[in-house]
């Protein structure tokens, strides 16, 4: 008892948690009460992703290049709690309290043989005699001894040097299936039809706002959708098999949206006549192949590695939200026009995904994966039946005769109502075919404009910013280890390859890697490579099938609305998920987006009011005057061209975001912890892992096409 009582003598605390000694184990933290505070111990099979597809943060040593250390017991290691530290009088406490469950814990290790690394006692540290009120002092934390290696699966061998300690290696036990997983035959085009429906508003909904302001009619509405479709089919399979080879579906972004409405409001097109959708079309294909070249040459050239070092969470999350806020001018109230229908459209979804998400149905949480569909489908069926009630029908007034011709004040009045409420104002299923394949330049040659491209080019690296941490946040579902900056830019490449397939068919937008297919995945629980590819091919059949097109186009406008403002919402908060990655209670960070999100709200509006006044009568309807910033601008030097690109640029949220916050986050000092920097595999310890070369290398022996480029894939 002296010896305990001299301060000088008493043995000193080791790192957190406690170290054990051969026979004994730290006591292991109850399920209940890991789930309450969030612990998540590396190899004892507790997930890393809750229930509702949050991704918890990797906790890492970004400054050091590797994890905290961690505890062995078992066979298993586990992190400390973050910045947490132990007294040691707190540790002795510790130890009184948690004596039972340590000498349960060594009974069972000594019934049971051990089952992990018997180390030996540090000197000085241990038990003193057999006396039953002694407290073991706390050891020095356990490290595996020399040719101890532990495999996570049969795929590692010859493991990195760090595999043990890495956060990423974790395959996450909720997953159903997860990259390299095959299912069979029908699972596999059930979750593969349904990780396509559950995202069917991402795919759809820019052609069903540009078309319309293009001038073009029901026809084309349903041309541009099946080749949408068919064109997002046959990316993905692109991108699975040549790309990033994530499961991540290609579609048209929200990141083109912005400058395709700016191109099309154009002061040279405001004054066309005759088919107007024809030739703005073939200006948004030359604008779009000009800057998906680009951004191929960005990826496959090895520049992606230079600006992966200025894309941080920091970067990436006011970036992609604010290409969700910026659309707000155009989602209520556009939905005005039929209020009751709306709201209820956006009720049900919110009902859907928020308050019954966990009701499961068959094992399958339905709610909450089709919010989406559902909402839209018992919204349309109300509309069809007060359609068919005559809710919507006015005395001597037809929907179809333009406005410019209606003799009767009163039809006027109520067109714009008729128009978002009835369910029978197109015609798109009726006037189209059975069958069509979409070609490259069914619209006709593209046409080139070097500042339209110009604009275009700086929006592909926004795309490419998006990408990036779509990359990030998939790889940590559903992959061994995240991918080495070479398969990042190996993806983005494809990705302007695809976009250039893109503008040649005419689709009036880029393709990139949907944001919303990370929270799909996570909600899903569905990872598998395969699953995507099938339901690329199901998508790819049925843009062969018009009708299918002509249905989706038929959509009324004011649910067209309704879902713009959910998807639009979502998007922003998926741009938010990604400060989880980094300190978010940090006040540099906290500053920073701050900056960020204001003046990428205020810059734009100021470009987009100025030169205006309040009375002006413009042709342009109002939710689309933001986009016709071009013919007013306050940027007016002798150059037009210049005038229009930085007029166009500038008024643009998502530039502005991007630009405060990688000029911030780049020049502001702050820790690697901080900052959440991205961890990307090392290329050379990757290629010596089985298991991260089956999940990233290149089928059919292509990749030998890559071996003389050494900074694209492993």
């Amino acid at each position: 008892m002296a010896e305990s009582s001299d301060p000088n003598k008493r043995p000193k605390p080791g790192p957190w948690p406690s170290g054990n000694d051969s026979n004994e184990a730290p006591a292991i933290p109850p399920s209940s009460w890991a789930k309450r505070t969030g612990f998540r111990p590396r190899f004892s099979g507790e997930t890393n992703a809750s229930d509702s597809g949050q991704i918890t943060k990797p906790q890492v040593d970004l400054e050091a290049g590797r994890v905290r250390p961690a505890v062995w017991v078992n066979g298993t290691a586990a992190a400390p709690p973050r910045n947490q530290t132990v007294k040691p009088e707190n540790a002795q406490v510790q130890g009184e309290l948690n004596k039972e469950q340590v000498v349960k814990k060594r009974t069972e290790n000594e019934g049971s043989g051990g089952g992990g690394a018997r180390l030996p006692p540090k000197p000085g540290v241990g038990r003193r005699g057999n006396n039953a009120g002694a407290v073991e002092a706390p050891a020095a934390a356990a490290t595996p001894q020399p040719g101890q290696r532990v495999v996570r699966n049969v795929d590692v061998e010859n493991a990195l040097p760090q595999i043990v300690d890495d956060e990423f290696v974790l395959r996450h036990a909720n997953m159903k299936y997860e990259l390299r997983d095959t299912p069979g035959l029908v699972p596999i085009g059930f979750y593969g039809f349904q990780h396509y429906l559950s995202m069917m508003g991402s795919l759809v909904l820019i052609p069903l706002v540009i078309v319309p302001a293009m001038g073009g009619d029901h026809e084309d509405m349903s041309m541009v959708v099946s080749t949408v479709l068919f064109v997002s089919g046959v990316t993905t399979l692109l991108q699975a098999n040549f790309g990033s080879r994530l499961p991540l579906i290609q579609g048209p972004s929200f990141v083109f949206l912005a400058p395709a409405l700016a191109i099309i409001k154009s002061p040279e097109f405001l004054g066309l006549n005759g088919n107007n959708f024809k030739h703005i079309m073939k200006e948004l294909q030359g604008a779009i192949i000009i800057a998906s070249a680009f951004q191929a040459l960005l990826g496959y050239s090895g520049l992606m590695t230079l600006l992966l070092r200025l894309i941080n969470p920091v970067v990436v999350s006011p970036t992609v939200a604010a290409v969700g806020l910026s659309f707000y001018s155009y989602g209520f109230p556009q939905m005005g026009a039929c209020l009751e229908i709306g709201m209820v459209q956006i009720l049900l979804v919110i009902m859907f995904s928020l308050y019954l998400r966990k009701v499961s149905v068959l094992g399958h949480r339905i709610f909450l994966i089709y919010a989406v569909p559902l909402g839209l489908a018992i919204t349309w069926a109300m509309s069809f039946l007060l359609t068919e009630a005559g809710a919507y029908k006015y005395d001597g007034c037809d929907v179809n005769i333009p406005t410019s011709n209606m003799l009767s004040d009163h039809c006027r009045k109520h067109v714009a109502r008729m128009k978002s409420c009835r369910a029978d104002t197109s015609h798109a299923l009726k006037a189209s075919p059975w069958f069509r394949f979409p070609y490259p330049l069914q619209w006709g040659i593209p046409v080139f404009n070097w500042k339209m491209a110009l604009v275009m080019c700086v929006v592909s690296v926004i795309s490419s910013v998006d990408s990036v941490g779509s990359y990030h946040a998939s790889s940590l579902l559903v992959a061994s280890r995240p991918p080495t900056p070479g398969i990042v830019s190996r993806g983005i490449g494809l990705e302007g390859l695809c976009s250039i397939l893109a503008g040649l068919w005419g689709t009036g937008t880029g393709s990139t890697s949907l944001t919303e297919n990370v929270h799909t995945i996570a909600v899903t629980k569905m990872g598998s490579r395969k699953a995507v590819e099938v339901g690329a091919c199901v998508l790819i059949i049925l843009s062969l099938i018009g009708k299918v097109g002509g249905f989706i186009a038929s959509i009324p406008q004011v649910m067209v609305a309704g879902l713009l403002c959910i998807m639009w919402g979502m998007l922003a908060a998926l741009g938010l998920s990604n400060l989880r990655y980094s300190e978010a209670g940090s006040s540099r960070n906290i500053i920073i987006i701050g900056l960020s999100f204001f003046f990428s709200l205020s810059v734009p509006a100021y470009f987009q009011q100025y030169g205006l006044s309040p009375n002006s009568n413009s042709p342009v309807p109002t939710y689309f005057q933001p986009y016709v910033v071009a013919s007013h601008g306050p940027v007016r030097s002798q150059y037009g061209g210049l005038n229009y690109v930085m007029n166009t640029l500038l008024s643009f949220h998502m530039v502005i975001a991007f630009l405060v916050a990688v000029i911030l986050d780049n020049t502001v000092p702050g820790s690697k912890q901080e900052r959440g920097v991205y961890v990307w595999s090392e290329a050379d310890e990757a290629r010596r892992e089985p298991a991260v070369v089956k999940d990233y290398g290149l089928p059919f022996r292509v990749g030998k096409m890559f071996r003389w480029v050494r900074w694209v894939g492993l």
